[in-house]
């Protein structure tokens, strides 16, 4: 171990907990993440804070609750009063680099109204972090590496995830079995690995804060060959849903307004030529199909970056971090994408190897205690030997790693999600409410799961006899004391999170006393 060993937070986008192969999933191959897993920890009920992509990395990089940051959707401002992982980690002598994007909108105030900065939602890199190489929303780098190897690719990130042009598909594929333009080897995914491993290559004596984010296996699902190849849609598990959509939309006004928000032609993916809602069972498989062919591929890249770091003797002095931001729904209740409440879109991957002996004895290990994307800045933070500041709401996973339960761990997870539409207005319109109630926040521990909207009706689901979440209970009499529980917890959830910068100080003769 050096002095200052390294950090490499890995982020997969959109990446479901489920998929991992060791877990026993029947369609994707992740031979990098389970040996990864078998040398460390893996986390089996991690979840995190929000979505969409912005405030769910916001969360994983501020260790703060969407309550508390308040960036709640992709291109709401991030107050730049708050710290995060990078600033923190620059006061022990760590220059943190991004690969990838942190999805993260700057705060306006101070500001040009012409700063191209306020343009584009993900246009900003967290403050604390440098960038060595940016991909933001139009990937300009790789797009242009794409073009300088003769690829015609005129309107950039609109052309590069085109299908492949002449393309015939078999019969029994569907529409996005057909691949990219580009092989496997020159997509996305592969040009941020390489610039990687090349940035590494002067650093093998130096420590280093890496944080890595890959755009996969976010859609567009359409996936370079050999990867549209890897997993045929007749093997594939259909989604969980109820028989029609219109049965499904039932449940929930938000489950209806989603449904329906996603009932057109492109409406998740602009590139494909399908309603995903109407759509045929093929299709259906076949995007599930490409979707797991998608996490095979970071996988594979995964296994190059670990590879590189065995090679140069890095591997034993660098805590390596592999998570995502969100997941996606893949279809179950009629949805793709994770802006709804189900556990698809908020059980998140998490595998953790610490290369200290005093790890040791938990390599290989599954920790089944509940777990939040909070919880990464307070664990590297500690690992580091730096002090949390008081403002995070997660707490240090440290304990679990070093195979010590802490008496006092959390027994239930916490999310939220805010729906608004600032500029359409379209919840408000379709569900009839303001948009500061557009706005949900869940409790859920391994039994029962809470889930409260500011002015819409509750859900209760009792995961133990319903893990599908099919059956809302909240109107059941039977669970009348159980909704009052949950509530109540709720509420203490709320009461002692709350924001706190200048809690446990006061003023008074001897000027400032803070409490740690």
């Amino acid at each position: 171990m050096t002095e200052k060993p390294n950090i490499l937070l890995i982020c997969a986008d959109q990446w479901r907990a489920d998929c991992i192969s060791s877990l026993g999933h029947p369609n994707v191959k992740t031979p990098n993440l389970d040996a990864l897993a078998r040398d460390g920890v893996l986390f089996h009920n991690h979840f995190g804070q929000c979505t969409p992509c912005g405030p769910s990395r916001t969360s994983l990089l501020t260790g703060l609750y969407l309550m508390n940051h308040r960036s709640g959707k992709n291109g709401t401002p991030l107050d730049a009063r708050h710290t995060n992982i990078a600033l923190e980690a620059r006061k022990a002598g760590y220059d943190p680099s991004l690969f990838g994007y942190t999805d993260n909108s700057v705060d306006p105030r101070g500001k040009h109204p012409n700063d191209p900065a306020l343009t584009a939602y993900d246009e900003g890199v967290l403050p604390g972090f440098r960038a060595p190489l940016h991909l933001p929303e139009d990937m300009g780098d790789w797009v242009a590496e794409l073009i300088r190897k003769g690829y015609d690719f005129p309107n950039g990130r609109d052309d590069v995830f085109r299908p492949k042009k002449g393309f015939q598909k078999p019969a029994d594929r569907g529409f996005r079995y057909i691949p990219t333009e580009f092989p496997a080897e020159e997509s996305e995914t592969a040009y941020l690995t390489d610039e990687f491993l090349k940035w590494l290559l002067v650093r093998e004596q130096k420590p280093w804060f890496a944080h890595f984010v890959f755009f996969r296996p976010h859609p567009p699902l359409i996936a370079p060959a050999p990867y549209n190849d890897a997993v045929h849609p007749a093997d594939v598990e259909f989604p969980y849903r109820a028989a029609t959509h219109q049965a499904e939309a039932a449940q929930h006004p938000m489950l209806a307004y989603e449904i329906n928000r996603l009932n057109r032609v492109g409406a998740y993916d602009e590139h494909t030529p399908l309603n995903i809602v109407t759509t045929d069972e093929l299709e259906i498989r076949q995007m599930r199909a490409t979707y797991y062919g998608l996490v095979n591929e970071v996988d594979f890249h995964l296994g190059r970056i670990v590879a590189h770091l065995k090679a140069t003797g890095q591997y034993d002095r660098t805590l390596i971090i592999v998570t995502s931001d969100h997941a996606e729904m893949l279809g179950e209740h009629f949805v793709w994408g994770k802006e709804i409440y189900f556990d698809q879109s908020f059980h998140l991957p998490l595998v953790i190897r610490d290369p200290r002996p005093a790890a040791d004895a938990m390599r290989g290990r599954q920790v089944e205690a509940m777990t939040q994307a909070i919880d990464i800045m307070p664990t590297v933070l500690d690992w580091i030997g730096l002090k949390v500041p008081r403002t995070c709401d997660g707490a240090s996973l440290m304990p679990f790693l070093r195979g010590e339960a802490p008496a006092d761990w959390r027994d239930a997870v916490y999310f939220e999600q805010d729906f608004r539409d600032v500029r359409l207005q379209r919840p408000e319109t379709m569900l009839g409410i303001t948009s500061d109630q557009c706005c949900y926040a869940v409790v859920r521990d391994k039994r029962f799961k809470y889930i409260h909207f500011a002015a819409l009706p509750p859900l209760l689901f009792d995961l133990e006899a319903d893990p599908h979440e099919t059956k809302n209970m909240a109107t059941d009499p039977a669970y009348a004391s159980v909704m009052l529980k949950y509530a109540q917890k709720m509420l203490d959830w709320r009461l002692s999170a709350n924001e706190r910068t200048m809690t446990n100080m006061h003023l008074g003769e001897g000027g400032v006393f803070s409490r740690e």
